[in-house]
Order: structure tokens, then C-alpha cells, then sequence
């Protein structure tokens, strides 16, 4: 849907349109192409975000005495869902880009996602923080105040931050036919000509493109990331009281 000269073959004009599309005419597995990579990329990712995020908010919380995706697998997995891929798998392609673009190729959408990333999280983690404070001001172990607040988080964060997206997607995949219409000479590269190049195609609205799926996509994934995570957060804690030595 972020595509911005699709192919006839592959305009969609709504989530639900799209999704039936892709199944009737490329099969019932094709919507799942690109799992595996990003299984691959999303585990040690969200690792390091809530290790990070816990120690972040320990010392913030010291200083103010206050009483709160693996580049590799990004452009693997989004030449896997290009329409009409000429990738099979997630090897061939990391071998076909490795050799007609070399190792940058993997890095050139690195500041589009870091500049997507920082706002994205922030609004993220500001408003998971100040949802919980209103549904679960004690901050016990609440699976529904979890997933709610996990999920509004998402979806606000993914549409203030789609434009980055639409962008850091033009970069990823490298759209021959869009390209082309821009008079673009050779591969696209950097946040400031991705923006300008979307902008030149489709105008304002093109920024958006795909915001609802984007939305519907994050909604879920943020929700049951948070609910895992403070779910093993109260279990290793629980665990850890229940073990230790009494004096």
C-alpha cells in the first residue's frame, strides 16, 4: 500500500481490499512472506529496547526523583513483499542485494530509520507511561491495562511517524517504476531525496500512504509485546521474591 507507482496489478484501496487481493491472486501464504526475517530481527531488537528502556527509566527516575530493527531484516523483508518479488527467500535476496548493491544497500535507509525510531518510541513509551498512570496507577500486574495501553501506544506512535515510514519503505525497495517517473539516476539514497521524491509523486497525501495498515499492524504488535513483557517482568520478580533467603 506505501508502494507509490504500483503496479495495476497490485493497486490496493483499503486493508481489507488489499489483503483479499493478495490472497486470490498470489496465494494464501504470500501475506505471511517475510516472517521469518523479521522473527529473526525482532527478537534481540526488542531485547535491547526494554533492557534499555528499564535502565533509562531507573536513572531518569534517580535524576528527577520521580514516584515512569536490524537493517538487514527491514529491507529483506520488505524486497520479500515487494509485488511480484523475483526474491523466493530470504537467503536469495540478501545474496542478489549483497551482490548488485553491495553491503550499503542493507544500510541506506540507516538515518531515515533512526529518525523514524526516535519519535516513534518516545511517543510510544510517553504514552504507554501516561496511559498506565491513568488505568493502572499502582503499576501491579494488570493484563488488560497492559494491552490496552500497549495497543493505543502503537497506533499513535505508527500514525504520527508513517511519513518516516513511506520513506525508509522507497529506500528499502528501491521502486524501479517510481524511480523513474522521479528521473532518479541510479539508486535513491538519504532521508531529504526520499522526501522530496515522495512528495514529487504523490504530493502531501502520499506521505500517508498505507497509515491504516500501519496502524492495524502496530495496534496488535505493540499490545502483545507489552503484555509479554510485563508478564515476565511480574513473573521473573515474583519468582525472585519467592527464592530469596530470609533473614
Amino acid at each position: 500500500m506505501q508502494s507509490l507507482n504500483p503496479d495495476p496489478k497490485a493497486h490496493y484501496t483499503s486493508v481489507y481490499g488489499a489483503l483479499k487481493k493478495i490472497i486470490r491472486t498470489e496465494g494464501f501464504w504470500r501475506p505471511l512472506r517475510g516472517l521469518n526475517v523479521m522473527m529473526m530481527g525482532a527478537g534481540p531488537a526488542h531485547a535491547l529496547y526494554f533492557a534499555c528502556y528499564e535502565n533509562m527509566k531507573r536513572t531518569l527516575n534517580a535524576v528527577f526523583h520521580h514516584q515512569g530493527n536490524s537493517h538487514l531484516a527491514n529491507v529483506v523483508k520488505q524486497r520479500l513483499q515487494m509485488y511480484d518479488s523475483p526474491h523466493r527467500s530470504a537467503l536469495s535476496c540478501i545474496r542478489t542485494v549483497w551482490g548488485t548493491e553491495g553491503l550499503g544497500a542493507f544500510y541506506r535507509s540507516y538515518t531515515t530509520q533512526l529518525t523514524m525510531n526516535i519519535p516513534f518510541q518516545s511517543i510510544h513509551f510517553i504514552t504507554y507511561e501516561f496511559l498506565q498512570e491513568q488505568f493502572n496507577p499502582y503499576r501491579g500486574y494488570n493484563p488488560q491495562s497492559h494491552i490496552i495501553s500497549g495497543g493505543l501506544a502503537g497506533a499513535l506512535a505508527a500514525a504520527a511517524t508513517t511519513p518516516l515510514d513511506v520513506c525508509k519503505t522507497l529506500l528499502n525497495t528501491q521502486e524501479n517504476m517510481a524511480l523513474n517517473l522521479a528521473n532518479v539516476s541510479g539508486r535513491l539514497s538519504g532521508m531529504a531525496n526520499a522526501f522530496r521524491t515522495v512528495y514529487q509523486l504523490n504530493g502531501l497525501p502520499g506521505y500517508f500512504k498505507g497509515v491504516q495498515a500501519r496502524v492495524i499492524y502496530q495496534m496488535p504488535s505493540t499490545a502483545i509485546s507489552w503484555s509479554v513483557y510485563e508478564f515476565f517482568k511480574y513473573f521473573l520478580t515474583k519468582h525472585k521474591l519467592e527464592n530469596r533467603t530470609p533473614y
